[in-house]
Formats: C-alpha cells, sequence, structure tokens
C-alpha cells in the first residue's frame, strides 16, 4: 500500500483554449483619435472652424501614414469598492498609440469605459498609482486616491516609472548615453521619488548597514543598479545590478528624521550641484528653444506625465490635455518654500528663491554653465529611503543577460510567502521564501529554490503558479511544490510553440478552468493583480525579432501566458480543506491538498454534485480506510474515470495492496482494518475534530444544513472508529435516522492507536453550540468553546453576541475573548478541561422566561418582542393603535349598537364621539359621563316654567315665558365654549362628508302643553347681534372634535364653507378650531387671501387666531406679514391707513405673541411695549374698548418673552420691567419713540388724560406682561412691586379686580413658594384687611376704614390666591389643593375663579364634588348670573371631563401662558361684549392640554381592559421618592415628575417604561390614545370579570361523572401555561389520531 501514496505523474483537466480580446481595443475602433494635435492646440477654435478650416483637415490627413502599426499592451487587475458600488469587478488599463482606455467590469456588468485620455505623443508607458491624501491636519489618515500615470515619449530622460506604496519612484535613464559632460562632474542620484502629484520630486537615499560597520547613509548613485520590480504590500522593491550581474531586494520606506539629518549636513562640495544636476536630467530641453521657455518645455509634468485622480473627473472623453498647468503646492503661502514655475519645480528644486536674471541652465543643451554664480541654496529633502533585506549569492558564472524578465510574489497552500523571478537567459525560476519577523516591517529571506522554466504565471486566487517547462509542458505549482500537469484543450504542440516563442501582443490565454467551471464558454473576471500583457514585452533578446514577424508572417504560433485559474469547490469541501489545513503540519497539509487537487482536476474530471463523493473517497483512502470494504463508500457513484490515486486501489487491490493481508478484500469475515501507513493516519484525532467543529459551524448556517448532514456520514464512522461513544451519540440525536442504517466499524488495535497524535484538544464531550447556549441560559458553568479562526466564524459571532448583549460583558470582545472562547492551534498543549470554567451572569431558570420575557425593555424592536413571545411588545413597537373610525381607542372595539332614537340624540348634541368603553371603565359606578353631556348640550329647546298667576293676563305671561327664555339663553349661548372642552380631539372626520355642527338652539318648550316659545315673536326687546359670537363658539366646539391625528386637507377645509351667510360666523370658529388643534397648516394660500379679503370680522378674528396658534413659536415669516397687515404699529409710517377693524387687530396682537412665543423678539417687544400705553387718538381713533387691545399687547409682550425673567438679552435700553410697573401704577406718560410717535402726537378729541398714564386701561395688560415674562423666576424684587398694598389709604386707588391680578402675577412668579393650604391663601392678604375684615370680631373696627371696600380687596385677594393655586397644581389631582379649594372660599363672592381653579387642578378627573357644584351653578339662572358667569361654570365643567377624560393640563410655561390667555379672570357681561377681553381667546385652553391618560387594551382581545400601575416619582424638594399603585385606565401625573411606570402582575406580563432615559418612548404612546398593548396570563382573568382574583379556570371539579372533562384537548394547555415547551408538547403528543379522536386521556 505504500506506493499509493507516492508522488505520482498527474494531470489536471482545464478548458478550451480562447483568445482575449481587451475591451479597450474595441473602444479605440470608435474612438475619433488625435491626428493633429498640436496644430490644434497652436490654432484658435475659430480657425479651426472657419470657412477654410478644410485645409487644415486636409494638412492633418496628410500627416497619417497607413504603413504605421500603433502598439498595444493592457494591464488587468482586480478592484472592489470603488466608485461602482460593486463587490468586485476587473480594471483594465488599455494602451495603443497616443490612448489610454480605463475600463471597469463585473461579473454582474458588462466592461464600461471608466476614464478615456489622448495625449498628443506615443504612450510609452501607463500604470496606476495611489497616492496618500490627507483630508485635514487634524486627521492624520490618508485617504487613498487612485490615479493613473502616463508616459510620453517626449520625456527621454525618465527610463521607468514604479508604483510603490507611497507614490511614484522615477527611474533615470541611464547618463551613459546621454553627451557626457565637460568637465565630468560627481555621480548624480538615479531614483526619485513623488509621494503627491503636487509635490516635488526627491531623490531616493539608501541605508547600508554591516555587520562591523555603522549605518550609512546616502543618495542612489549607482548607475548600474536597475529596477526590475515593485510592490506595494509588502513595500519592497527588487533591483538588478549590470555589473554584479545580481538581483537585490530592498525594502521601501519613508525616511527617518535622523536620516534626513545625515543626509543634509554631509559637507560634500559638490553635493547641491548633483541635486540641481540631477534633476537638469530627468528633463529635455529642446535646442531650439530659449532658456525663457523653461514652463513651456517642461516635460514631466507638461507632457510626459498625466496624473488622473477617480475623485476629479467624471467624463468619459477627456479633452487634450498636454499643456494642463503644473500646479505645486510649494505654491500655497503657508508653507515656507519659494514660489517656482512647473519648469523650475521640476528642475531646479531648491528652497531658496533665486535672484532674477540668473539662470542654472545657461546653454539651450541644459548643461550647467561654469560662470553661473550659484546662490548659498539647501538641497532637496529626500522622503523615502532603501534599506537592503537580501540579495544574490555571486558566481563566477553570471552572464551579462541574466536579469529577471518576470517578478511576482505568490503563496503556497501553507500560506509560505515566495518571491518569484524568473531569468529567461537560464530558463530559471527562482523562488525566494520569505517569512515577517516579529517586527511585521522586516522581512526574513530564508531559502532560494530554483525551479526549470521559461515562463510563470501566479495564480492568487488558489494559491499557485503555472509554469511553462522547456519541453513546452505547463505545470501547476503551489510555492516550489509541483502539483501536476495542466492539459489545456486547443494548446499547440510543444515543438512548434518552442521554435517560435514570441507571443501575439492581442491573444494572450484568458484563462484555465475546471470542468466544472467552463470558463471557455464564458468571459470571466481576471482575479489577478496588475498583470502586464504580453509578458514578451520585458524580454531583451527576442525585441529584435518583432518586426519582421509583424510584417512576414500571416499567422504567427505563439506561447500563450496563463492569466487566470478558479477553484469551483464547493463551500462545504472548501471549509473541511480548511481545517485540515490548519490543524496539520505544513509538510503534511501540502501534501493533502495537492492531492485533492490533482484527483478533483483530473482530465474528464467529474460534475459539480460529485464534488462530496470524490471528496470522501479521497480523504477515507489518505487515512487509511478500504473504501471498497465499507458499504457507504462503496456504493458511492463516480460519473468519471477515478483518479490516479484512488483508481489503483478500486481497479487492483490485489496488486497494490489493501488494508489487510493480499487476497483477504473480499472476505466479508475479516475485520476492516486502517492501513497505519497511511499520510493521515497518525493525525486521525485531530482530523476528525476539526471536521466536527466545521460540523457546528454547519449547523448554523441554513444553507448550508444539508451538507452538514453529508458531513455526518464520515463523522460518525470515524467516531466509532475512535471509539468515541458521546460524538455517536451527539449525531444519532441529531439525525435519528441514521440509527438503523449506520452498523459498521473499522478495527484500530492498541498498537495502532498508540501511532496515532492524540491531541489536547480532542474532548470526550462533544462540543455543541446549541448545547452550549443551553447550558449558559440555565447558569450552569460552561468552558470556553474551542473554534477555528477564520473557518468557525458564525459560531464566533453568535458566542460572542451572547456574551456582549445577554451576559453584558463590554469587554467580550476585547480583552475577555478567552472566557468564551478557544482557539485550536496545532501546538496547543493546554487541556480544554483545564480551561477556566465561565458561569454567565444568567437567572438559573429560562433566560427567555425570566430575564427577557419577564423584563423586557419598552422600547426594544418589534423582531426582538416577537423573539421573546410578548405579543404586547410586538404590537406596541409596530404602533398599531386603536383609534378608528369614532370609537376613541380603536380598531377590535365592540360598541352596543344604540337605538334609533338614540342615534338621532347622539348626532344633535355633537358630544356622541366621547362615549365608549374607556369612559365605561374610568367611570364604571355612575352616569357621570352623561350627566355632563346633558349639561353642556344646545341643541334641543330648553324648558321654560313659568307658574301662571290667575292675576297675569296671557299676553303678560307670554311675555314671562319669553324673559325667562331669555335668561335661559344667556346660559344656552355660553354653553359652546365647554362643549368643545369637553369633546376635545375625539372625532376622526370623513374626508368626504363635511363635520357635523350641532344646531345652537335658543328655542322654548313650555309645559305642560309643550308649546314652542320663541324670542322672534316681537314682544319683548332682543340685542342686535345676540347670537354672532355664541355661532361662533359653536363654530369652534365642533372643530376642536377633530383629533390631530386625523387626515385634513385643504380641500376638506373649503368643502366645509357654508353656501348660507347666517353661517359664516360658525365656519369662522371652524377655522380657529383647526388652528388649534394644527390642521390649519394645509390651508393653501390663497385660500387664505380669499377668506381674508371676502369674508367678515368673525372669519378674520378666527383666521388670524388659528393660523398663529397652528405656528406656535415658529416665528413664521409668512405669517408674521399677514399679521403685520393688521396691526397698524407693525406698518411702515407712510404705509396707507387700513380700516381693520378693532377686534381683528386684538386678535393680531395675539397672534404676534403666539407666533414669537418665548423667542424674546426685539423689535415685537418694542411694539407690544408700547402699544400697551397707546393713547387714544383723533376722529375717535383708539377710542374704544381700549381695554381689551392694551390686555391683548400685555399678553403678547409676556409670550414674546415668556420665561425670560432679567435675561432680556438686547432690551436692556428699553427697560421693559420698569415700563411695565409705570403702566400697572400709573404716573407721567414717557415719549413716545419709534417709528410710529407721529401718530400719537395729535390728541383725542373725545378722551381728556393728558400726560398722565390711563391705569384702568393699562394695568392688567401689564400686570399679566410681568407675570409671563418673570414666570417661575421666583424674583422677589419683581414680585415685591406686586405685593397688595397694606394701608386703607392705597387700597383705595386700586380697583379690588387689579388685586385679584396682582395677587396672581405674584404667585406665579414665585412659583416655588405656592403651597396648596390655607395659611398659605390667608397669607397673601394684607395685615390691614386681616385684622379688620377676618378678626374683626375680636378687634375693634376704626371709624376711618371703608369696609366694603376692605371685604372686597379681601375676596379678590383669595380668589386670586386661589387661581395660583390652580395654576400650580394644574392638571395633578392634588388632594391637598382640592381640600384647600374646596373651603369656605366657594360661598364668596369670586366663587367662578375658585371654580375654575378646582376646574383646573381636578382636569380630566371628572370629579364627583366639581360636578355637584357646577349643576348646582348651571341651574342658576336668575338675579345676577350674566352670560359671564355661565361662560365660566360651563368651561369649569368642560376642564373637568377635558377630552373626554383623555386629556389634562400641563403646567409648562406655554400652557400657563396659554390658560391666562383664556381664564383671564374678567368675564363678559353679556354674548356681545369684548371690551375688557376678547371671547375667542377663552378656546386657547386647548393650547394647554395634554394627553396624560394611560389605557390598558388588551392584546388578544383589543378591548380595554384593567391593569394595575406602579407608579415611581422622583425625588424632590417636597418628598422623597414614592411608588404608588394606580388602577388603569388612569391619568398620569406630569411626566417629568415620574422615574418608572410598571405593568404590574400578577394577571398581565409585566411592562416596566423607565423614564430616566427619556420620556419620549411614553408620549408617543400617550399621543396614540394612550393605548398600551397588555398581555393576559395563561389561567388568569381580567380585572373586569374577577375584581378580587377568587375565581380560577380551574374551580369546575374533575368527577368520573362528567365524561366531557376527561376529554383533553391539546389547545386548552394554553390556557393554563405560556411555557412554550409544553404547549409544543401538547401540540405534537397530546393530539388525538383520526381514529382516537374520542379516546380519552387517563
Amino acid at each position: 500500500m505504500s506506493n499509493v501514496y507516492e508522488e505520482r505523474a498527474t494531470m489536471i483537466a482545464a478548458g478550451e483554449l480562447q483568445s482575449f480580446v481587451p475591451f479597450g481595443r474595441e473602444h479605440c475602433k470608435n474612438h475619433p483619435n488625435a491626428v493633429n494635435l498640436q496644430l490644434r492646440q497652436l490654432q484658435p477654435a475659430s480657425e479651426l472652424w472657419s470657412s477654410d478650416g478644410a485645409a487644415g483637415l486636409v494638412g492633418s490627413l496628410q500627416e497619417v501614414t497607413l504603413q504605421e502599426k500603433e502598439r498595444e499592451w493592457w494591464h488587468l487587475r482586480k478592484g472592489a469598492g470603488g466608485d461602482s458600488g460593486q463587490a468586485e469587478y476587473e480594471e483594465e488599463l488599455y494602451v495603443a498609440g497616443n490612448m489610454v482606455i480605463w475600463s471597469r467590469g463585473s461579473r454582474n456588468q458588462a466592461s464600461c469605459v471608466y476614464k478615456a485620455f489622448t495625449v498628443d505623443s506615443p504612450v510609452q508607458q501607463a500604470l496606476w498609482c495611489n497616492f496618500g491624501v490627507t483630508q485635514s491636519k487634524k486627521d492624520e489618515k490618508e485617504v487613498v486616491e487612485q490615479t493613473v500615470c502616463i508616459v510620453q515619449s517626449t520625456c527621454v530622460n525618465v527610463s521607468t516609472l514604479w508604483p510603490t506604496k507611497f507614490g511614484l519612484l522615477f527611474e533615470r535613464r541611464n547618463p551613459a548615453s546621454d553627451v557626457p559632460l565637460s568637465p565630468p562632474r560627481e555621480p548624480l542620484p538615479t531614483i526619485f521619488s513623488m509621494l503627491h502629484p503636487l509635490d516635488e520630486i526627491a531623490p531616493v537615499i539608501c541605508r547600508s548597514t554591516g555587520l562591523f560597520e555603522d549605518p550609512r547613509v546616502q543618495y542612489v548613485l549607482d548607475s548600474a543598479l536597475r529596477i526590475v520590480f515593485s510592490s506595494c504590500t509588502p513595500s519592497i522593491i527588487m533591483t538588478y545590478d549590470t555589473v554584479q550581474c545580481t538581483h537585490a531586494v530592498w525594502e521601501l520606506r519613508k525616511v527617518t528624521s535622523e536620516e534626513q539629518t545625515m543626509v543634509l549636513k554631509r559637507p560634500e562640495p559638490g553635493a547641491m550641484l548633483q541635486n540641481l544636476m540631477a534633476t537638469s536630467f530627468l528633463r529635455n530641453v529642446s535646442k531650439m528653444e530659449p532658456p525663457a521657455s523653461l514652463f513651456h518645455s517642461f516635460s514631466l509634468h507638461n507632457q510626459s506625465r498625466i496624473v488622473s485622480s477617480t475623485g476629479l473627473h467624471s467624463r468619459t472623453h477627456s479633452p487634450t490635455i498636454s499643456n494642463m498647468a503644473a500646479l505645486s503646492r510649494a505654491h500655497s503661502p503657508g508653507m515656507a518654500a519659494p514660489s517656482f514655475s512647473g519648469a523650475q519645480r521640476f528642475n531646479v528644486s531648491c528652497h531658496s528663491p533665486l535672484p532674477r536674471g540668473h539662470s542654472l541652465l545657461g546653454s539651450p543643451n541644459g548643461t550647467l554653465n561654469d560662470s553661473a554664480v550659484l546662490p548659498p541654496t539647501e538641497p532637496i529633502v529626500p522622503k523615502l529611503c532603501i534599506e537592503q533585506l537580501w540579495t544574490e549569492a555571486p558566481t563566477s558564472c553570471r552572464e551579462k543577460t541574466c536579469q529577471a524578465s518576470k517578478v511576482f510574489i505568490m503563496s503556497d497552500l501553507c500560506e509560505t510567502t515566495y518571491l518569484c523571478f524568473l531569468v529567461e537567459s537560464h530558463q530559471q525560476l527562482r523562488c525566494v521564501k520569505f517569512i515577517e519577523s516579529n517586527d511585521p516591517s522586516q522581512l526574513i529571506f530564508v531559502s532560494v529554490t530554483t525551479i526549470p522554466a521559461k515562463d510563470a504565471a501566479p495564480l492568487e486566487n488558489i494559491d499557485a503558479m503555472l509554469v511553462l517547462e522547456a519541453n513546452g509542458s505547463l505545470v501547476l505549482y503551489t510555492g516550489v511544490s509541483r502539483v501536476s500537469k495542466v492539459f489545456v484543450p486547443g494548446l499547440l504542440a510543444p515543438s512548434l510553440s518552442l521554435s517560435h516563442p514570441l507571443p501575439h501582443p492581442s491573444t494572450p490565454l484568458e484563462s484555465i478552468s475546471t470542468p466544472a467551471k467552463p470558463v471557455s464558454r464564458h468571459i470571466s473576471v481576471i482575479d489577478e493583480a496588475v498583470l502586464p500583457s504580453p509578458v514578451s514585452e520585458l524580454r531583451g533578446s527576442v525585441k529584435h525579432h518583432e518586426s519582421s514577424w509583424m510584417e512576414d508572417c500571416p499567422f504567427q504560433h505563439t506561447v500563450p501566458y496563463i492569466h487566470a485559474l478558479r477553484d469551483p469547490v464547493h463551500n462545504r469541501v472548501t471549509l473541511c480543506l480548511q481545517a485540515i489545513k490548519f490543524i496539520l503540519p505544513k509538510e503534511t497539509a501540502m501534501k493533502v491538498l495537492i492531492k485533492w487537487y490533482n484527483i478533483y482536476n483530473a482530465p474528464g474530471g467529474p460534475s459539480a454534485h460529485m464534488e462530496w463523493s470524490l471528496f470522501l473517497t479521497c480523504f477515507m483512502t489518505l487515512m487509511g480506510y478500504n473504501t471498497d470494504r465499507l458499504t457507504w463508500t462503496r456504493n458511492l457513484d463516480f460519473e468519471v474515470p477515478l483518479s490516479p490515486v484512488i483508481a489503483p486501489k478500486k481497479a487492483r487491490p490485489s496488486e497494490m495492496g489493501s488494508d489487510d493481508a493480499p487476497g483477504s478484500a473480499d472476505d466479508p469475515a475479516t475485520p476492516l482494518r486502517l492501513d497505519s501507513s497511511a499520510p493521515l493516519f497518525p493525525h486521525l484525532p485531530a482530523v476528525f475534530f476539526v471536521l466536527h467543529l466545521v460540523y457546528e459551524e454547519l449547523k448554523l448556517h441554513h444553507l448550508l444544513r444539508r451538507g452538514a448532514r453529508s458531513l455526518v456520514v464520515l463523522l460518525q464512522q470515524l467516531a466509532r472508529d475512535l471509539q468515541l461513544e458521546e460524538y455517536i451519540d451527539l449525531y444519532w440525536r441529531d439525525y435519528p435516522s441514521f440509527i438503523k442504517t449506520f452498523r459498521e466499524s473499522s478495527t484500530i488495535d492498541q498498537a495502532q492507536m498508540e501511532q496515532m497524535n492524540r491531541p489536547t484538544f480532542l474532548l470526550d464531550e462533544p462540543p455543541s453550540v446549541f448545547r452550549w447556549f443551553s447550558s449558559c441560559l440555565r447558569g450552569e458553568e460552561v468552558s470556553p468553546f474551542p473554534y477555528l479562526p477564520g473557518i468557525c466564524t458564525r459560531t464566533k459571532l453568535l458566542v460572542l453576541s451572547f456574551a456582549l448583549y445577554i451576559v453584558g460583558n463590554d469587554n467580550a470582545v476585547t480583552s475577555d475573548v478567552h472566557k468564551y472562547l478557544l482557539k485550536v492551534t496545532t501546538g496547543q498543549k493546554k487541556n480544554l478541561n483545564e480551561q477556566s470554567s465561565l458561569k454567565p451572569s444568567v437567572p438559573s431558570s429560562s433566560l427567555a422566561e425570566k430575564l427577557c420575557r419577564e423584563q423586557p425593555c419598552s422600547d426594544w424592536s418589534e423582531d426582538v418582542c416577537l423573539l421573546i413571545g410578548r405579543q404586547d411588545l410586538t404590537k406596541q413597537a409596530h404602533k398599531l393603535t386603536l383609534a378608528k373610525g369614532k370609537s376613541s381607542v380603536g380598531a377590535g372595539l365592540t360598541l352596543e349598537a344604540p337605538t334609533a332614537s338614540e342615534v338621532a340624540d347622539e348626532e344633535e348634541d355633537g358630544m356622541s364621539d366621547v362615549s365608549g368603553e374607556v369612559t365605561s371603565l374610568i367611570w364604571s359606578q355612575d352616569l357621570r359621563v352623561q350627566e355632563a353631556r346633558r349639561l353642556l348640550q344646545s341643541s334641543r329647546p330648553v324648558r321654560v316654567n313659568v307658574v301662571h298667576l290667575p292675576e297675569v293676563s296671557d299676553h303678560e305671561y307670554i311675555e314671562e315665558k319669553e324673559n325667562k327664555l331669555l335668561q335661559l339663553c344667556q346660559r344656552t349661548m355660553a354653553l359652546p365654549v365647554g362643549r368643545g372642552l369637553f369633546t376635545l380631539f375625539s372625532y376622526h372626520p370623513v374626508p368626504t362628508e363635511p363635520l357635523p355642527v350641532p344646531k345652537l338652539n335658543l328655542t322654548g318648550r313650555a309645559p305642560p302643553r309643550n308649546t314652542m316659545v320663541d324670542l322672534n315673536s316681537g314682544n319683548i326687546d332682543v340685542p342686535p347681534n345676540m347670537t354672532s359670537w355664541s355661532s361662533f363658539h359653536n363654530g369652534v366646539a365642533a372643530g376642536l372634535k377633530i383629533a390631530p391625528a386625523s387626515q385634513v386637507e385643504s380641500a376638506w377645509i373649503a368643502y366645509n364653507k357654508p353656501k348660507s351667510a347666517d353661517l359664516a360666523n360658525e365656519y369662522a370658529g371652524f377655522l380657529m378650531a383647526l388652528g388649534l388643534n394644527g390642521h390649519l397648516t394645509k390651508l393653501a394660500t390663497l385660500d387664505i387671501h380669499d377668506l381674508l379679503t371676502k369674508g367678515n370680522e368673525m372669519t378674520s378674528i378666527g383666521l388670524l387666531l388659528g393660523v398663529s396658534a397652528a405656528r406656535l413659536g415658529t416665528m413664521d415669516m409668512s405669517i408674521t406679514r399677514l399679521l403685520s397687515i393688521h396691526i397698524p404699529a407693525l406698518l411702515p409710517p407712510t404705509s396707507t391707513e387700513l380700516d381693520v377693524p378693532h377686534n381683528v387687530q386684538v386678535a393680531a396682537v395675539v397672534g404676534i405673541g403666539l407666533v414669537y412665543q418665548g423667542t424674546g423678539h426685539r423689535h415685537n417687544a418694542e411694539v407690544l411695549l408700547a402699544e400697551i400705553g397707546r393713547p387714544p387718538g383723533p376722529e375717535m381713533e383708539y377710542c374704544t374698548d381700549r381695554e381689551s387691545y392694551s390686555l391683548a399687547a400685555g399678553l403678547a409682550l409676556g409670550m414674546v418673552c415668556l420665561g425670560h425673567g432679567s435675561n432680556l438679552i438686547g432690551m436692556t435700553d428699553l427697560n421693559v420691567p420698569e415700563q411695565l410697573y409705570q403702566y400697572m401704577v400709573g404716573g407721567h406718560r414717557r415719549a413716545h419713540a419709534g417709528i410710529n410717535r407721529e401718530k400719537h402726537k395729535s390728541p383725542s378729541y373725545q378722551i381728556k388724560e393728558g400726560d398722565s398714564i390711563n391705569v384702568d386701561v393699562t394695568c392688567p395688560g401689564a400686570t399679566l406682561a410681568l407675570a409671563m415674562i418673570y414666570l417661575k423666576t421666583n424674583n422677589r424684587s419683581i414680585a415685591d412691586w406686586l405685593q397688595a398694598p397694606d394701608t386703607m389709604f392705597l387700597l383705595d386707588f386700586i380697583k379690588p379686580e387689579f388685586l385679584l391680578l396682582r395677587t396672581l402675577a405674584r404667585c406665579l412668579i414665585m412659583w416655588e413658594e405656592i403651597l396648596p393650604n390655607s395659611d398659605w391663601i390667608n397669607s397673601n392678604v394684607p395685615q390691614i384687611i386681616q385684622e379688620n375684615i377676618v378678626f374683626q370680631e375680636e378687634v375693634p373696627v376704626s371709624e376711618d376704614l371703608n369696609m366694603e371696600t376692605l371685604a372686597q380687596a379681601h375676596d379678590y385677594i383669595i380668589a386670586g390666591a386661589c387661581l395660583a393655586v390652580g395654576f400650580r397644581f394644574a392638571g395633578s389631582a392634588n388632594s391637598d389643593a382640592f381640600d384647600c379649594l374646596t373651603g369656605h372660599y366657594n360661598l364668596q363672592t369670586c366663587l367662578s375663579m375658585v371654580l375654575l381653579a378646582l376646574s383646573m387642578v381636578m382636569a380630566g378627573s371628572g370629579n364627583l364634588r366639581v360636578l355637584q357644584l357646577c349643576r348646582f351653578l348651571h341651574k342658576r339662572t336668575s338675579g345676577e348670573m350674566n352670560y359671564g358667569f355661565h361662560m365660566a361654570h360651563h368651561m369649569a365643567l368642560g376642564l373637568l371631563f377635558l377630552g373626554g377624560g383623555r386629556y389634562t393640563l400641563s403646567t409648562s410655561n406655554s400652557a400657563i401662558a396659554a390658560l391666562l390667555c383664556a381664564l383671564y379672570p374678567h368675564f363678559p357681561a353679556h354674548s356681545t361684549d369684548n371690551r375688557y377681553h376678547l371671547q375667542a381667546l377663552r378656546h386657547l385652553a386647548v393650547l394647554a392640554a395634554e394627553p396624560r391618560l394611560l389605557v390598558p387594551v388588551d392584546v388578544d382581545t383589543c378591548k380595554p381592559c384593567y391593569a394595575l400601575l406602579e407608579v415611581t416619582y422622583k425625588e424632590t424638594q417636597w418628598y422623597e421618592e414614592t411608588t404608588v399603585e394606580l388602577m388603569a385606565p388612569t391619568m398620569l401625573p406630569e411626566l417629568h415628575l415620574l422615574k418608572q411606570i410598571k405593568v404590574k402582575g400578577p394577571r398581565y406580563w409585566e411592562l416596566a417604561v423607565d423614564l430616566t432615559r427619556g420620556t419620549q418612548h411614553l408620549k408617543s404612546i400617550l399621543a396614540r390614545d394612550g393605548v398600551l398593548y397588555v398581555k393576559l396570563r395563561a389561567g388568569q382573568l381580567p380585572y373586569k370579570d374577577d375584581p378580587r382574583g377568587w375565581k380560577s379556570l380551574l374551580a369546575p371539579n374533575v368527577n368520573n361523572r362528567n365524561p366531557e372533562v376527561r376529554t383533553f384537548k391539546p389547545q386548552v394547555i394554553s390556557t393554563f401555561t405560556s411555557d412554550a415547551a409544553l404547549v409544543s408538547f401538547a401540540e405534537y403528543f397530546c393530539k388525538p389520531a383520526e381514529n382516537m379522536k374520542h379516546v380519552s386521556v387517563m
């Protein structure tokens, strides 16, 4: 059997020969070419295209000779990434004559031109080169810029350009061919470098070191040194010494500062001349050209070198670029180097300016003038240095022509690297093996191996090279190991090809392939790096035959040159090969891989699907198995003849030997034995273990699971023979079908076992990645999982992901990798059992149950929530709300169908959208919502109950009923303001239907006959336009129902415009409501213009306030211009005076405050400050309702400077607080400043105020402006200005209502001092009032005091303090504030203010006591209960049920400002009263509303339910961190006060929302109707069905008399448990068969 494993003469198959046609050649056929570009450069374009331009064209054509044959060559390379966005592509650089074509192509896209260049002289050389470009000074990392360098024929002093890692290397042409200098000079540098296209060129220095001498640094001066190869990775160059005939390898690197110093300070007398003369030799100066034209004669930068960057040009064809200006970075003023022209920069590169008139090139031939005066100049600073790494051993038999014609770097299958160079004169390929030292930048060259060869080409993709031997055979090598011959169909006979070794430039061999990949039918992508083609251009010995062969031979016999060879092995086989190569010694691995490659690529090789069978047979044989004796290997079918390694065993077992003694192969009784002389027999345990790790890797790849099954067949055989029962158990658990089919085993005796190298990493317990994860999740101690670097990539990724994300070890991928992964190596000595065990910090029970499922994060993605089995979080993450249709919660909510009469009633009152299952859960014990609807409805006639006394006539009785109806109508007209708050954001309109607006019914019914009572009979006087503002409020209430998330378009807004003029006021209110809910931004500009020009006063008010509220705080310029038209103070002094109604001006002023809220805008603040005290003008200008305008200006000023306090930037000269204080207390009027000062010169003819400020007009606005500017600033000095006076004299000068405003403003400034108790409220009352009002029974009252004044002052101050408590605790439902406000203050005069304060505190809560108080005041219609009182009481009712209980009030600065505008404590006396306050501003309370109702919704039933919440408050100065339990649906406190909200068990799965990481997630939930999906645990009932938890699903007793109970249904198990294992068990094992459906489970 030994001869089976010996080296044999084998041959592998390749595809058919195919001619390769470069893409650039086809493209050049369509290129216009450059016939005479120099002529076109000299002539202007006008002459070229003039009428006689044909003569120039003819002259150009005459210069063309058909006998010229353009030389062509091309380079190919593989690229990745780039501008094309392809993962992999090939690039071709094609050169023909004057053209260079840069093209790209890939597997998925045909080749196309990327860049094309046309120059004015033949191209001598074209190559790719990468330059490093630094983006910024701070960022030291360089960005690689891909460029193409072109060398033209006009450059004669540059021999060759070489691309390197750092840039370009210039090799100066041998000066021996030039005219010798006279007198002789010192030797000049021969190699130069350029690190950037705009950098100076610099000579390269050489560092030589000896054993017994110091290192010496000098310029490269040896003219016998020729560069033959350069490499970027590693950064080396190879040179050839033409004198000693030896090759040397040098490291190319950047110079150090020490080396620069050693070169530059050397005191050589000719050092400067050396540099200058060297640079002068690199140019070609025409003898007919004067020295003054140095720039035009500059060859390398202007004509000989063209650098094109991929990031600079995108045109396919670039114009002629022979005269491109060469720019240098030395021109930058930021550098110390002087400025030179292009020629000077290249030829005389120095760092000091030259005196004018002096030239270093005194003669036209470019030599130095002896008489030239050289100024003191520094030499050029070198940038690169070469340091010798290796040199050939010199021999005496060296020939002069032994220079390498081809050099390349290749690696073998075991990753050993070789530098190979072909010496054609000796027909040798010399391979120099080199390795990296401990310092990666240092290379160690080990040995040199010589291979007979006429030519060679690397095959990088398969770590091999193709060698053309002397006899014409193609042989495949990997490193220096011979693999096999390569048979190429169609290749010429060796004798014919050897006689004419000249290659044809256009027919190199494109690729060689294996039969599994017929490359001969398709042009494939070249995988190699830059390969010049044809290779023969570097051959100096055959160049003289070129012309004769080109002209005389019609067909040339050529030697093909191999460019690519592909390996089509499957991923599964590739992983196995990599694993075996990784674990075996290099020598053994090399032999194994070579044999496998020979077997696979034998002539007429197998198809791709037979690859695995061939692999099994090959490696089983190499491990010592007789595959004829094994059933499962003997039955493997082969489509092709077997390889030379396996064929002898298959065909001649008796001759070649077998596993056992000769003649026993076919004896079934003989036990199977392994051949211990097989190459892989000693390494069988190691090979088995790495193949097992590959199997674990394949299990993690879904697409390769089928391959894992095939691998198990091999693994179970090896495990049985190695007596590893645990491994067999693992394989049979994964594939139980193998238990019956696998029965064979081979006998390995003890002696053979001792011959095996049992590695220390082979474990008795098989490593299983799934078992490892399972143990970690259970919290058990586990050892690091073994893996193969670079092979088991998915295993490594999953293990480290587990450690990083589940265990939470941030160092899992850095310093703690060894805790989770164990790297398997060939020299490993430490046993896996000795490794430190790992116990993940995971709970003992299932991780999915305890860690992820029990305590998930609320903001996890949908996929993660679905993975852990939390349907509630999955739906929440998907942002599926239940808001659809008319339901407040949405989809899946089944509402009971109301009767026809109920539907009619609901459609009439406009509040039907509030009713729903949410309100029934919040208030399930009573009918308070229905009672609130009854109190706020205004669509049905009121009951006019007047007793008909006998002495009253019928006419008088009718008048009494109509007077009673008029009183009731005052209440009815005030109802829409409260109804708008009650139905806030509860309706989603249908785009095809108009918005339903409930009627405002002002009629009555008189019992007992239910007769109609109407105000239009004429019996009593009815105020004119009494219903105008009530209709406006009704329209606002209807529009506020629209939810912000509704789909509202401009066309729908215009569609709702009524045709009747009677409904114009309602439409005006509708427009304002659309602005408050944010939909008016969608109204087109033309529609706004049309409404303002054709609408009435109400429409303008609603539209201006609406667009302003929609653009709150945005400083929108279009809205600013719109508002400025309606405010005379914002118009230029010379503008036309517009007749703008007063109420429209008030609305526009408030709109300015809304649009510029919180911005501190200087100009608007200055104008508004002046408008507070705007004096009345002549001709009744500004004389009516001045109070409302002044108040609006004060509110707007407060909103513009909201909360800025003393930080009013840029307003120091305005003295805003002092001016406001003067407006508040009175005094001499200041001179009006600004652009409108001329308007206020003329005094009013009606109002004689003189020079004093009218405090009755300016005080409210100034007081509230101070409150808003210094809101929550706790500024004591400003608050003292607002202190109530403590003397009777001062009290007589202040209106009682102004005391209310002062108290409120002072408390808002001192925000932190507001306390919810009676003591704090009484502390706001001055001592004089307390002594004479509160304690009047104990202290005698003085006769000088006005008790009525004191009593009024007391009541208003108390009301202001109560209102401040309402603002401070708005929306909090604070019990202390509620108890405080429901004390004895509700019996005083300012009952309405206290009721509003109560409603603010209990906003959205529907508190019964507040509802009872509102109902009590609702019934009071006689006496002093006018329109304003009803408005205040029903606003309180609307706030109490704000948004149907889904909304409450905020205490942010913006919300406080909106509430001040809406709840200004001076309500109108009648329905048309706007003197003190514009009624439309009452609806701005909507801006203070925010959704804070959290509604749990069962994810299974999609219905609202009860759920227990645990709310944790943050620690504050008033209380420590507190946790309370709330039963949801519930109104949450303000979110900035909370730390965490948690859905508490045990009925529902727990869910915690951590607010310390931000409130945005919870805000998004609350904004979508507050729907929080919850999941009911198995075996639990909802709180609605089982409030106390006494009921159970297990309550029915199981007895033998009830047969139905004994019948078990698998679906029922999910009712009792959510364990996935139990549910799956019931589904698969408890489901009855078809014929056993009714069998009872005992």
